[in-house]
């Protein structure tokens, strides 16, 4: 998921860590992809992580609750969790917004 095109600010980097097609895992990814539609078209990369897949990277991460998702730019890394269907909660939580 990924969209740049739009002019203006720093494109944001988010990865959703997510562990298989659990309800919650799904949810997360749909809302994800309506909040940064919404509020931030054309500024974000977004990466969806699947910890079934990629176990290591959960410590690595140091990821320990899923889903979570991680804002990794602009610094610093901000980290949300749960199935994000609160739009405002994660705006404010990653300090994103889409008149940045």
């Amino acid at each position: 998921m990924e969209n740049l095109e739009g002019e203006g600010g720093t494109p944001k980097k988010l990865t959703l860590y997510v562990a298989g097609e659990t309800p919650k895992s799904l949810a997360a990814i749909r809302n994800l992809e309506r909040i940064c539609s919404e509020e931030l078209p054309g500024r974000y990369v977004v990466e969806v992580v699947d910890l079934k897949k990629q176990p290591h990277l959960a410590r690595e991460h140091n990821i320990v609750a899923i889903p979570t998702l991680v804002r990794e730019l602009p610094t610093p890394i901000r980290k949300v969790i749960g199935d994000l269907s609160n739009t405002e909660k994660v705006l404010i939580n990653l300090q994103v917004s889409g008149a940045e």
